[in-house]
């Protein structure tokens, strides 16, 4: 009886895990490309291996400065792109039906300021050059809002590729 109890949870955890990468695959795969563009950023860390530690320009633009003190710990922000599809902060969200075109950014404060995670993007050892310059970070958003991080985007707003040489 224990054995079938065990194998039960097993069949279940690996359900949910698989469910969670189909999730994430459909974000990939049919998810709507939005910008957010960077701010300074470090590109390495000796615990981690070659990483970048993103900031986005939207953490430290004024409207949200300016609206931030009254906000929760956590919470989200509504955000909108422009023309070169680059999202722009509109308000912080109060629980409002959101307008066309309009997206839902997770927040949290720490201490004076508003971060948006992920706040690091990995990539492989050695590649540090080629993300040095990036200037966006290429999120994908489902229609629940829910988004991933599918990687970095220079100047010309276009993700950047590193390709290998062949062996």
């Amino acid at each position: 009886m224990r054995s079938k109890i065990m194998i039960g949870l097993a069949v279940l955890i690996f359900a949910a895990l698989n469910y969670g990468i189909y999730e994430k695959e459909q974000i990939i795969g049919k998810g709507e490309i939005l910008l957010l563009e960077l701010a300074p950023v470090d590109p390495r860390s000796l615990m981690q291996g070659d990483y970048m530690n993103l900031r986005y320009a939207l953490e430290r633009a004024e409207p949200v400065k300016a609206q931030m003190e009254e906000q929760k710990k956590r919470g989200y922000m509504v955000i909108k792109p422009d023309a070169d599809n680059v999202a722009q902060f509109v308000r912080f969200h109060g629980g409002e039906e959101l307008q066309a075109g309009e997206r839902l950014l997770r927040f949290h404060k720490e201490y004076s300021r508003v971060t948006i995670v992920p706040d690091s993007f990995l990539f492989q050892e050695g590649h540090a050059k080629f993300y040095e310059n990036a200037k966006y970070g290429v999120f994908k958003f489902d229609e629940k809002d829910k988004r991933l991080l599918v990687g970095l985007a220079g100047d010309d707003r276009k993700i950047i590729v590193v390709e290998e040489p062949e062996l």
